[in-house]
């Protein structure tokens, strides 16, 4: 969320809010043991501002906040984001 809230402001739009309910998904590893295999992101926003990005845009800025985010690069799960509801 937050790498997301950056990029956007780096291109100029404003997010006034930002709310994901994440859904994961357990599963067992090659020991048997449960991990969370799978996360996915369902994020609403809220676009104040006169600027709304199109489709693409959004797109591309969820891409690039998955490329630079923190957390998406320190587990192993897999991490998809749903399309966005705004």
């Amino acid at each position: 969320m937050l790498t997301f809230i950056w990029l956007a402001g780096k291109a100029g739009f404003l997010v006034e809010s930002y709310r994901d309910e994440a859904a994961g998904i357990m599963a067992k590893n090659e020991r048997g043991a449960f991990w969370v295999s799978k996360v996915t992101l369902h994020p609403e926003i809220t676009w104040g501002g006169d600027r709304t990005p199109t489709a693409t845009e959004l797109e591309q800025l969820h891409h690039r906040s998955h490329e630079e985010c923190f957390i998406a690069n320190s587990v192993k799960s897999e991490i998809v984001i749903a399309a966005p509801t705004s």
